[in-house]
């Protein structure tokens, strides 16, 4: 036992909890946090980002990469305030990560003071969990606690707000070993396996659907196992990528707005659907009512809110999914589906997902990172059609190899969580996918990854315009395409190499795998700026609120006259 004051605290606690990287922005509140770090820099990497905002997303992104908790810091005022929108991206996506943040001085709170903010009342909505600490006997605990909430069951950010007198206070402090996460299975009933087992074995066309609980549940070896077993066709959500490996015979790509027919038109033909991990968004399900008309439906999740909260289920089994997977497999003998299995197939054969293959392009741009990287690499985006094109065209063979903002939609996203992915996954190669109109909104995150010479590569799909509005205003509001076009004089490559990175323009199909390979083996933080076409589009996609099996491509398009 020593006497340590609550700054010092903070950081034997994260030492505690594993803690080798954090992300984050000093001030005034949290001035002796920062001292202390400064203290255990040989211990605690803190990678200064460009805003709060690029901090919480690079803990998120380090977070998802890893499986581990991430860690972002920021004083109070705004500086707090500026992780709120990297705070509900994680809480959206279930991604664990821990928030702390100082506060003026338990006399000064209430007063409207300096930089004071109700961080609590802000965040209440978007946290699993968040605390504010007045004792500084209490503060080791509640750190310890909000890394334990942050990461079990289904996990989510816990924000930790400290005032700054219990910063600079003292007290005893005991070195605690982290009790270690267990997954939940007291929940796992033997009537709801029961249950489980005979839907199954009552079906004829089973179709499994995976969501990013998947991931979380580190359960991808069991719903291989599973899914062969029960001999199932796979699709996923866009939180589910890599939890099922998408080189597998099995796997018939995304579902939803933009998902593959064959997924959309399986799920809409199935008898049995099985929902591993996922909590059937809108943009998967559109119209609810006629979401998996044919089917009954078995949802495997840890989370008993999302039980019946969208889509009626015929049955369910609550619990971490890796342990629901295990007992499922080992009461199930290998069952034939070879019907089933060759009519997907066929749908797999004519539907195809098609794009111009004679220009530059987002999807020829994603195949092309696939073949150059074998598919190892780790893809985070930020939203838009440069998303849907990296979820469809990569092909994910592992989880936690796509990192991309799903509930909340977060543009700015992808180039913090870039940074934070490659600071957790040090060997391998990471690319941001970006927008142009998503890169200009953090793009200042440069200015970080060459600070510390972090060899990210940052792709741009650089069409001029807000694409996936511009697809909707093209499709739906009568080409009026109001506030969508980016015709403006900013220069990527200029701007990217006054952040101190390398940058390249392409604009030719040929020149982009020179400047990729070059941008690898060059091991520092590069832009490529690519010029694709203004009104590429994302295809198939399903008009919003219409169900899944009414998705259309150009072809269908064409067909109509449209």
């Amino acid at each position: 036992m020593k006497r340590l004051n609550g700054a010092e605290i903070v950081i034997e606690c994260l030492k505690e909890q594993g803690v080798d990287t954090v992300f984050g922005y000093p001030g005034g509140s949290i001035l002796n946090i920062y001292d202390a770090l400064y203290k255990h820099q040989d211990e605690i990497t803190h990678i200064l980002t460009s805003h709060e905002q690029g901090a919480s997303h690079a803990a998120d992104g380090y977070a998802r990469a890893t499986g581990k908790v991430g860690v972002c810091l920021a004083t109070s005022g705004p500086g707090a305030t500026n992780l709120v929108t990297g705070i509900a991206t994680a809480y959206m996506d279930s991604i664990p990560v821990v928030a702390i943040t100082c506060n003026v001085g338990v006399n000064l709170l209430g007063k409207d003071s300096f930089q004071e903010i109700d961080i609590l009342g802000v965040t209440m909505p978007i946290t699993k969990y968040n605390f504010i600490v007045k004792d500084v006997t209490k503060l080791a605990d509640v750190i310890r606690r909000a890394f334990r909430i942050a990461g079990s069951g289904r996990p989510g950010p816990v924000l930790v707000d400290i005032t700054k007198d219990v910063t600079a206070a003292e007290c005893d402090y005991e070195y605690k070993q982290p009790e270690p996460v267990k997954p939940q299975s007291d929940t796992i009933t033997e009537e709801d396996m029961e249950q489980a087992l005979s839907l199954i074995h009552a079906s004829q066309k089973p179709f499994i659907f995976v969501g990013g609980g998947a991931v979380a549940a580190n359960a991808s070896e069991e719903l291989k196992a599973f899914a062969h077993k029960i001999q199932a066709p796979v699709a996923d959500s866009l939180m589910g990528k890599g939890a099922f490996d998408g080189t597998d015979e099995l796997y018939t790509g995304m579902i939803g707005m933009h998902g593959t027919k064959t997924s959309n038109f399986g799920v809409a033909e199935c008898d049995l659907l099985i929902v591993a991990g996922a909590r059937f968004s809108d943009r998967v399900v559109g119209d609810s009512s006629r979401f998996a008309k044919n089917a009954k439906i078995l949802q495997l999740d840890v989370d008993p809110a999302e039980i019946n909260k969208n889509i009626h289920t015929t049955a369910s089994v609550i619990g971490d999914l890796k342990v629901i997977l295990r007992r499922l497999n080992a009461r199930l003998d290998p069952m034939n589906h070879e019907e089933w299995i060759a009519h997907i197939d066929r749908m797999r054969d004519m539907y195809p997902l098609r794009y111009n293959k004679e220009q530059l392009t987002g999807p020829y741009i994603m195949e092309k990172i696939y073949e150059l990287t074998d598919g190892e690499a780790i893809i985070t985006t930020d939203v838009g059609q440069h998303q849907m094109w990296a979820a469809q065209y990569y092909k994910y063979k592992k989880p936690r190899t796509f990192l991309s903002s799903g509930g909340l939609g977060t543009m700015g996203y992808g180039l913090g969580a870039c940074i934070g992915a490659k600071m957790g996954c040090k060997d391998k190669t990471v690319v941001n996918i970006a927008g142009d109109g998503c890169f200009r909104m953090n793009m200042n995150e440069i200015a970080t990854a060459a600070r510390y010479n972090i060899p990210i590569i940052q792709v741009v799909f650089n069409n001029h315009v807000l694409g996936m509005v511009r697809q909707w205003q093209n499709l739906f509001y009568g080409k009026r395409y109001s506030q969508t076009v980016l015709d403006d004089q900013v220069d990527f490559v200029k701007v990217a190499e006054g952040l101190g990175a390398k940058a390249y323009r392409v604009t030719e199909k040929d020149e982009f795998e020179r400047v990729f390979k070059e941008a690898v083996e060059l091991n520092i933080p590069v832009v490529i700026d690519c010029q694709i076409g203004c009104d590429d589009k994302v295809f198939p996609m399903v008009p919003a609120g219409k169900p899944i099996e009414d998705a259309f491509d150009e072809i269908d398009l064409m067909i109509e006259g449209k």
